[in-house]
């Protein structure tokens, strides 16, 4: 590709592509090509002016270098990227915005007044006609304000003053449409779906690959707990499958042999294979934007007070204008405040502020699936953590491997990697990267595995039964033995350590020994979200009562439980709840599920089994707890937002109607200004809260 450089510091260049014109499409190619480059950082492309900012490290020269071996036709572009982008949404408004104007003033320039004439008449129809709606449906809402506007003034002769309404009303639209579709394009690219790694059926063998290479009519195994990453039909198997991120339906259904799944549902039970119908993931983002616009699990309470509060604004208005002619008798200052109502800015801020809330969090890698969880979260008083991998560090690793049999240690860890690389618990993540670290690759040896949730897993190798899982699963559920000459041993095992306990045949093989620590920031993490305003912090661990007392001494919890079952962390969330407290769950197991959904606000950890992150209200990364801090404080910050901007709206719309009475103001003045004040407060509403909290 040619190109010049326009501009350049240490880190940076600008370029400028030799080519008249850059489509949405090419630069959306340019884009992706450039952030696939390991030497940038970050990148921007401009596809008016056929510019691109390159941010990168290392030598300029491999940069330059890189994007002259660029051709638009030799990169393979996910299907998702162009239709994501949010680049042509962003063209389509600019363009419908510049065609009204200039139609409007080269209609006023160049049409005699006749036409002009009957051509307000005929637009003044559709407002006329969304008047007389909303009064057949016994309504007072803002279409019969615009409507008795302009069929005020057309009825009075003024034309002109009809079409500049019309104008003004119709840029506001297009403004506040083209504002709310940004708003939600931005989330829901937010949380689009992002699977990396699939499981696909090769004759009688399970092969883990690359998602990116599987193809339509691919056969994919989707495991208990895991998400659906693609479009399909159901060939083999059967489970219960939770639509609810797509749907908004709470309950999972029944998926067997010939039934269709979808991209981004999760297989809470049970296992299936499914026929790839639609390799793409461009379905997702689509459903996710319909989720988003359609579900009522976006509006907290206070945008629902504040539609009804736009609703029962409007006869304020009419009342007003009916005033304002009484006393003056005059029909420009009448309609003037006609002109001003307080709905508009009402249904558009408060959508816009919660909108914008949740998209700032997700700068954060905070994912938030609706504005009344922002607003629980700000309302809530207990938190509940599930220790691992939450309170403990997200990566958990294996220190040693004890054998009670006369097999080596690595084929002991071997046979457990083969049962728990099927599970997404991090225990089971830390045994699949110790035998990769070891280099114990191997093929599928086992017959279907079964996981029992908040115990463990088994298989048969041969006829051989396995099991791998906790104390109470192995000894208490399965009645495995220790063989007496290992008896000292096992007594004697570390308990600086969290076991893991492999048994074959019910007889004990090994106990793989895995490091939790504590999360440095745990006890920091636990100070500042008393400070931010919750009243009980409580940990609650399947670990034995010893260890949970040390661990709940060190990071200063106010109450803790131990050896506790998925079902106990829900009964003690639904007890809280009871007692008249709102309470937010903190987990990333399978096991936390029941408690994620029962909490007022379920905060899953995003490392964490795909089924805690599909139920969860809120998703966090697993890097950094102070993000749950972030996320009391964003809140904290959005309902003070929202107040705010309910005290501007009713001011700046108040001043205006006096205006309008007192002044003389003509009506397309009023919608000017009332049209700028809605945008204005939209504009501010879509300001960054956590630096404004600062500021405060």
């Amino acid at each position: 590709m040619r190109f010049i450089i326009k501009h350049e510091i240490p880190g940076r260049i600008r370029i400028h592509v030799d080519q008249k014109r850059m489509s949405c499409t090419e630069a959306d190619t340019l884009l992706y090509y450039l952030n696939t480059l390991e030497c940038v950082t970050q990148a921007k492309v401009y596809e008016r002016t056929a510019d691109a900012c390159v941010c990168f490290t290392g030598e300029k020269g491999a940069v330059i270098q890189a994007i002259r071996k660029f051709r638009y036709e030799s990169v393979e572009v996910p299907e998702t990227v162009p239709a994501n982008s949010g680049r042509k949404l962003n063209r389509t408004y600019k363009e419908r915005l510049i065609s009204k104007v200039a139609l409007h003033y080269a209609g006023k320039m160049l049409l005699p007044y006749p036409v002009r004439a009957v051509w307000t008449t005929a637009r003044s129809l559709h407002y006329l006609k969304e008047g007389i709606k909303s009064l057949a449906k016994r309504k007072l809402e803002v279409s019969v304000l615009d409507a008795t506007a302009i069929g005020v003034s057309i009825l009075r002769g003024n034309m002109d003053t009809a079409s500049s309404v019309m104008f003004l009303l119709g840029v506001g639209e297009t403004l506040e449409e083209w504002t709310h579709k940004k708003s939600v394009s931005d989330l829901a690219r937010s949380m689009s779906l992002n699977v990396s790694k699939v499981w696909v059926k090769s004759g009688e063998l399970e092969i883990l690959i690359d998602s990116r290479q599987v193809k339509e009519e691919d056969q994919v195994i989707v495991h208990m707990g895991n998400i659906i990453p693609f479009d399909g039909l159901v060939t083999e198997g059967e489970g219960m499958v939770s639509q609810s991120s797509l749907t908004g339906e709470p309950l999972p259904v029944h998926r067997e042999k010939g039934g269709y799944v979808y991209a981004g549902s999760v297989l809470e039970e049970g296992e299936i294979t499914f026929t790839v119908r639609k390799a793409s993931g461009s379905s997702r983002y689509e459903k996710i934007v319909t989720m988003i616009e359609e579900s009522e699990k976006l509006k907290s309470s206070v945008e629902g007070k504040a539609e009804k509060l736009a609703d029962r604004l409007v006869p304020v208005t009419l009342a007003g204008t009916i005033a304002a002619w009484f006393l003056t008798r005059n029909v420009t200052k009448a309609l003037s405040v006609l002109m001003v109502d307080f709905s508009c800015a009402l249904k558009l801020a408060m959508p816009i502020t919660v909108l914008s809330a949740i998209r700032q969090a997700g700068d954060h890698d905070i994912t938030v699936k609706g504005g009344k969880y922002l607003e629980a979260v700000a309302e809530a008083q207990t938190i509940v953590f599930d220790k691992t991998g939450t309170l403990t560090k997200a990566k958990p690793t294996v220190k040693m491997v004890v054998p009670f049999c006369q097999k080596e240690e690595k084929e002991l860890l071997r046979l457990a990697a083969c049962l728990e690389e099927h599970f997404p618990h991090s225990m089971a993540k830390a045994v699949v990267h110790a035998a990769q670290m070891e280099g114990l690759d191997h093929e599928e040896m086992h017959s279907k595995v079964e996981y029992i949730v908040a115990h463990g897993s088994s298989s048969y190798v041969g006829d051989k039964r396995v099991i791998i899982g906790s104390n109470h699963f192995v000894f208490d559920d399965e009645k495995c033995q220790i063989r007496e000459e290992y008896q000292e041993q096992f007594e004697k095992l570390p308990e600086e350590y969290s076991h893991l306990y492999l048994a074959v045949d019910g007889i004990l093989a090994a106990v793989i020994c895995i490091e939790d620590p504590l999360r440095m920031e745990s006890t920091e993490i636990v100070k500042a979200l008393k400070r931010s305003g919750f009243q009980k912090v409580v940990m609650m661990t399947g670990d034995s009562e010893r260890t949970a007392a040390a661990v709940a001494a060190k990071v200063g919890v106010d109450e803790y439980y131990a050896e506790v079952l998925p079902e106990d962390k829900a009964s003690f969330v639904e007890c809280e709840k009871a007692s008249g407290r709102k309470v937010l769950m903190v987990g990333d197991g399978v096991n936390d599920s029941p408690a994620l959904s029962a909490a007022d606000v379920g905060i899953a950890i995003s490392d964490g089994a795909e089924l805690a992150r599909e139920i969860a209200d809120i998703t966090i990364s697993a890097d950094d707890l102070y993000q749950i801090v972030r996320l009391k404080k964003l809140s904290n910050a959005l309902m003070k937002r929202i107040q705010r901007n309910y005290r501007k709206i009713v001011g700046i719309n108040t001043v205006l109607i006096l205006m309008g009475i007192g002044g003389g103001m003509q009506p397309t003045v009023a919608a000017m200004l009332h049209n700028i004040s809605t945008l204005t407060i939209s504009l501010q509403s879509m300001q960054n809260l956590l630096i404004e909290e600062r500021k405060e």
